[in-house]
């Protein structure tokens, strides 16, 4: 199974969510201007990270969009499953049964047999990607045991105060 554009456009976005101040809601202008890309695109990726009760929506002249629920509970199977879908990666056509239609019973069950494998593949995948939490991945990524907020609201100038923390605490924590 190869994931879409729009799976990587909404880990960006929880990410944006997940280190934003709690306190105030990322505008959808300063979402877009940090993806890039269709503002329509983006506006349908947000819509379905709302509907599976990742992100909220905030109305208002100082709304936008904030995490639903605090990072450690989010998973990137969550991400998946809400941009994606449900994990398939098998999506078995009856071509098995055609081409061998004159072995139906063995076609058959040969194509039972495939599905199961890649139901068995998908469900371990699943479990796997249900135990990856956004807060992890990203204090592991930062190399911290917390994740340091910053207001993307804000301008470019208080956001590379922290950039330039975090690379030194980084190159710290490599030497």
């Amino acid at each position: 199974m190869q994931l879409t554009k729009g799976f990587e456009q909404a880990v960006c976005i929880i990410t944006l969510l997940a280190t934003q101040d709690p306190q105030r809601p990322i505008s959808s202008q300063v979402i877009h201007h940090r993806l890039g890309g269709s503002q329509t695109y983006l506006r349908k990726i947000i819509r379905k990270l709302v509907v599976a009760g990742l992100v909220k929506s905030i109305s208002g002249n100082n709304g936008g969009f904030s995490l639903a629920r605090g990072p450690e509970s989010i998973t990137i199977y969550d991400i998946v499953t809400a941009t994606e879908g449900q994990i398939n990666s098998y999506p078995d056509s009856g071509l098995i049964d055609t081409v061998f239609q004159d072995f139906r019973p063995v076609a058959h069950q040969g194509a039972q047999v495939i599905n199961q494998v890649f139901h068995a593949a998908d469900e371990r995948w699943a479990d796997y990607l249900k135990t990856q939490t956004v807060f992890e991945l990203i204090a592991q990524t930062l190399g911290q045991e917390d994740i340091p907020t910053v207001d993307w609201n804000d301008s470019d100038e208080h956001r590379e105060l922290l950039i330039q923390k975090l690379v030194h605490n980084l190159k710290d924590d490599l030497n």
